[in-house]
């Protein structure tokens, strides 16, 4: 079978609702030597491995001295998509400090559907960053108790979202 290059990969998804991107990324650290492999690992790691990343290729500058104790790096990657929800989770998840929609070059659509996915993926990170924090400032008992609360919730809203599907496919003639 034929391997294909970059530029059919790219524009195969691209017909399929795909996205290119170009995220800017900085990360700062009071040891130099850590900053270059730590922004490494965040891409090799994590961002390739993240569900609707097809591609990432890019660059991690050197890093520089910012005031006596602090250093920085860069990274810039170049991220095809499999579509907008994916782009959203990398953005949400890795905070790149900046976002450059490459392709494509007009317009993009969204179904009704996919923005309700969207708005649920959006909620539900939202959601695990409190757990998260939460976790670290309360206590054992009151945790728990945010957690059940938490869990009825994510319930309520996956009952509710298949409820809105059912719904708009009966209306569809």
């Amino acid at each position: 079978m034929k391997k294909e290059s970059v530029e059919e990969v790219t524009k195969r998804v691209l017909e399929s609702g795909g996205i290119l991107a170009k995220l800017y990324f900085d990360m700062q650290s009071e040891k130099p030597d850590d900053l270059q492999p730590l922004m490494a690992e965040m891409v090799n790691e994590k961002i390739l491995k993240t569900p609707g990343v097809v591609y990432c290729y890019g660059s991690i500058d050197e890093p520089i001295k910012l005031d006596d104790s602090t250093y920085s790096t860069s990274a810039v990657l170049t991220i095809l998509f499999k579509d907008f929800a994916a782009l959203i989770n990398v953005a949400f998840n890795y905070t790149p400090a900046g976002v450059e929609i490459l392709k494509p070059e007009k317009e993009y659509l969204l179904k009704t559907s996919e923005m309700q996915s969207i708005a649920l993926d959006v909620a539900q990170i939202s959601v695990n960053y409190a757990q998260y924090i939460l976790s670290k400032v309360l206590s054992k008992e009151d945790f728990e108790k945010i957690t059940e609360s938490l869990e009825r919730r994510e319930k309520l809203g996956k009952e509710l979202l298949e409820k809105a599907k059912k719904n708009s496919e009966e209306a569809k003639p």
